[in-house]
């Protein structure tokens, strides 16, 4: 009996997110063939400086597809693009209502997005969204949802209770470890220089701590937050 595939969303605030969360497990998925949609719900730059904001837009979204191709998943565009490090500033429920959609529209069985406790705005309110969209109502079809750590984010957060990441789900990513690089490289000037942690070099030690955690190499770290066996 063959193996039904599964329809998997990762909701992210920004382009790069989802490789530097968890691109080894989109690649994990893909060599599944399981159908991997991604959506970002800001344009990742507007927080920054107006000047060529139109060719940083353009930028961003082509090195996305470049690790959309890499690791391979699929985008999902998304024409209500919220301001970037501001969507405390859009009311929750706008958000809400355009996961719904995609939702509706790819009936997703496992979502992936942020922890909850990051430092990022941006990154703390979609989770809320994410987790409101998908309320586990009757008649729901989806089976889990994920949180991943995003360097530079996670591990900026401020320590308590409430807001450190502790993973429960690990996934081995010795065999896609040279995937996810390549798809990291391909977002460029994001990438930032050792020893900061959204460096390639820290990015890689996060994956050997984790792995040498749980007596592997390599590893990607999530936390479930919620799964219900239907």
């Amino acid at each position: 009996m063959s193996k039904k595939k599964e329809n998997v969303l990762i909701c992210v605030a920004h382009r790069d997110d989802e490789t530097l969360g968890c691109g080894g497990i989109i690649q994990r998925h893909f060599l599944n063939k399981d159908n991997v949609y991604c959506c970002s719900m800001t344009d990742g730059v507007s927080s920054r400086s107006e000047k060529d904001l139109d060719l940083k837009k353009k930028k961003r979204i082509s090195n996305s597809i470049k690790a959309s191709k890499i690791l391979g998943f699929k985008w999902i565009d998304v024409p209500e693009k919220f301001p970037d490090n501001q969507l405390d500033k859009v009311a929750l429920l706008e958000i809400i209502k355009v996961i719904e959609k995609i939702k509706k529209k790819i009936k997703p069985t496992i979502i992936y997005t942020h922890n909850p406790g990051d430092l990022n705005i941006d990154h703390r309110i979609v989770t809320d969204a994410v987790m409101t969209a998908f309320r586990p109502e009757a008649k729901e079809n989806w089976k889990k949802i994920i949180a991943f750590e995003i360097p530079s984010s996670t591990d900026y957060s401020y320590y308590d209770e409430d807001k450190i990441f502790v993973p429960n789900y690990i996934l081995n990513i010795e065999k896609f470890w040279k995937k996810k690089k390549m798809a990291i490289e391909a977002y460029g000037s994001e990438i930032k220089k050792y020893p900061n942690s959204r460096s390639i070099k820290g990015i890689y030690n996060l994956a050997k701590i984790r792995g040498v955690q749980n007596g592997v190499e390599l590893a990607e770290a999530f936390k479930i937050l919620k799964e219900i066996k239907r």
